[in-house]
């Protein structure tokens, strides 16, 4: 089975429809699988809820799905530095699913592991327990979380092989190796691609079972979410 594709475009063909959920790996800036989500924008699919931490900043990633309103709703646990993002939900046009980001985090890994839901003490008494089943165990109170599963996710990878094995770098890992086993089609962008059998198996971060599609993007720009500096002290 070959899972190479030779660009976004067509990694993504057949998968896309309205009214998906997606899942988005990375962290801000770092991990997006930024070429899938120009290429989900530049197909025009629409109504979408996307599974994500964030949506970076503005005019970047995902934020560019914003821009062109085929987002319908965010699973998120930060709106931050997105000014874009704050806008549309303050004024009604987005609907927000707010997690604590440990939460959200064990939703993706539960729903990648077949778990439905989960208890968690996280949220108890506060907004996020409103509508949720609160039981007692040992007692304390715990909220039933449900978790995730996805119709595609997309995932950013340093490096990975044609048989869809996969090595994130660094912090670039944080939601990608569970996003990619929390769909039914994960599809990876990779800066650099290499034979099946060149990876060493103690170093593989996720498993090629999970990843149906993967496409080489070359050596990403390093982008800064915010830059914060000071003037030099004179010698």
């Amino acid at each position: 089975m070959n899972k190479v594709y030779p660009d976004a475009k067509s990694a993504l063909e057949g998968v896309l429809k309205d009214g998906m959920m997606i899942m988005s790996g990375g962290f801000g800036l770092c991990g997006i699988a930024e070429v899938l989500s120009d290429a989900i924008r530049d197909s025009g699919v629409k109504g979408l809820t996307v599974v994500s931490n964030n949506a970076g900043v503005d005019g970047i990633g995902l934020s560019r799905l914003l821009e062109t309103r085929q987002i319908k709703k965010m699973i998120s646990s930060y709106v931050g530095e997105n000014k874009l993002f704050a806008q549309q939900f303050l004024a009604g046009e987005l609907e927000l699913e707010f997690n604590p980001q440990g939460t959200l985090a064990e939703r993706i890994r539960a729903g990648g592991a077949g778990i439905p839901a989960f208890y968690t003490k996280t949220g108890v008494g506060t907004l996020i327990a409103e509508g949720k089943e609160v039981k007692e165990f040992d007692g304390e109170k715990y909220l039933m979380e449900r978790g995730l599963f996805a119709d595609l996710a997309i995932v950013h990878a340093w490096k990975g092989d044609t048989a869809g094995n996969l090595i994130y770098r660094k912090t670039a890992r944080n939601f990608n190796p569970m996003m990619a086993t929390a769909a039914k089609v994960t599809v990876a962008e990779v800066e650099h691609l290499v034979p099946a059998g060149e990876l060493n198996p103690d170093h593989i971060h996720t498993p090629g079972i999970f990843v149906k599609r993967i496409v080489e993007v070359g050596t990403a720009q390093k982008r800064i979410e915010f830059r914060n500096t000071r003037p030099r002290t004179a010698a």
